[in-house]
């Protein structure tokens, strides 16, 4: 998991850069900076997706502890719709770049990010894909992005009760889906990617409408 980290010995200032909440359908995405001391020892620390949320919730404070700098990046749904979610997710993470540049005093020497190149920085960059199960920078960053997404979800969960976000955290599961279409949206949800979702349930019923007799009213003939 250091492998990329050792290819640079000469830097001391290395940041991971990763993001949690492309893909749901409610909720902010969070992107994270994380800059790890080169001797740092964080056992099981993984893509944050292989992890369990009691894990990432156990590694969280030993990541944010052992870190000289974290950051994080946040752009809600309303920014997402506006811009959509690939530059919000660059948005999320320059402005998690900025707070570790802040807290460090100075920017990283270096970004190891999860795949992508991030416009709009010169600090020097390196994609890896799958970088989440590679670099233990990258790594945590995964696990500090979506440890505060789901903490942000669940108090929305409080927030807009009976949408269930407390167990997908916006993502589409068939339960989300079935509850946007019964009770609507809410303040969180992203309008852009819901709008296919009320295409196809509409384009449904008026296939359910075609299918049926035009003359049957819905009452039994009388004799």
């Amino acid at each position: 998991m250091r492998f990329y980290e050792e290819q640079y010995p000469g830097l001391s200032l290395i940041g991971g850069v990763d993001e949690a909440g492309r893909g749901p359908l409610a909720g902010p995405v969070v992107a994270a900076c994380c800059v790890l001391p080169k001797d740092a020892l964080i056992l099981y620390l993984n893509d944050s997706k292989k992890l369990s949320e009691k894990k990432r919730e156990l590694l969280f404070p030993e990541i944010t502890k052992k870190a000289l700098a974290f950051g994080v990046g946040i752009v809600g749904e309303k920014r997402i719709d506006e811009i959509n979610i690939l530059n919000a997710s660059y948005e999320a993470m320059r402005l998690s770049i900025l707070s570790v540049s802040s807290k460090l005093g100075r920017p990283p020497e270096l970004l190891l990010n999860d795949a992508v190149t991030i416009p709009g920085i010169e600090i020097p960059q390196l994609p890896i894909i799958r970088g989440d199960s590679k670099s233990l920078s990258i790594a945590a960053a995964s696990v500090i992005a979506k440890v505060i997404r789901d903490r942000l979800m669940l108090r929305y969960d409080r927030e807009f009760p009976g949408y269930g976000f407390a167990r997908h955290k916006g993502y589409g599961t068939a339960l989300h889906r079935e509850k946007i279409l019964s009770k609507g949206l809410c303040r969180i949800h992203r309008r852009s990617f819901v709008k296919k979702l009320f295409e196809r349930a509409r384009e449904e019923e008026e296939r359910d409408a075609g299918g049926r007799d035009p003359g049957d009213g819905g009452q039994e003939e009388k004799s």
